[in-house]
């Protein structure tokens, strides 16, 4: 998960812990701290290759949609799944991470239920459903 919110980040852990499908949540508070530990760059050097990215548009020192196109754009990484989780309903936002190739595009819910439902779901389709690529 790329999210600079800490609130954020706390209410997806929970939903997470509710979650039937075992999973383990890592965290980068900013786009670049998001793509050092995807690329395994620095302090990250020893990070897991995580199955999917839960990626916040509105980060701090690299936008999301910055960070989007240097995963799209990174022949190693191209291929990880990318989910926009984001506040922005903004029409141009919606485009612009699809034209990034983003995976999905999901509006953070105001609600704290309908972010556990989402989480859930998210999880669910991702690791029950979907099948994703081979971990390098």
């Amino acid at each position: 998960m790329v999210e600079d919110h800490p609130g954020d980040v706390r209410l997806a852990v929970e939903a997470l812990k509710e979650s039937e499908v075992e999973n383990r949540l890592n965290v980068a508070r900013d786009g670049e701290e998001g793509l050092a530990f995807l690329r395994r760059e620095g302090r990250f050097a020893d990070a897991p290759r995580p199955d999917l990215v839960l990626l916040d548009l509105n980060l701090t020192r690299k936008d999301g949609r910055e960070l989007l196109a240097d995963i799209k754009m990174d022949s190693r990484l191209r291929g990880l799944p990318v989910i926009v989780l984001t506040t922005s309903s903004a029409d141009e936002d919606i485009q612009r991470s699809y034209d990034l190739h983003a995976n999905c595009y999901i509006v953070k819910p105001a609600g704290l239920d309908e972010l556990f439902r989402v989480m859930r779901w998210i999880v669910e389709f991702w690791f029950s459903v979907a099948a994703l690529p081979p971990v390098p």
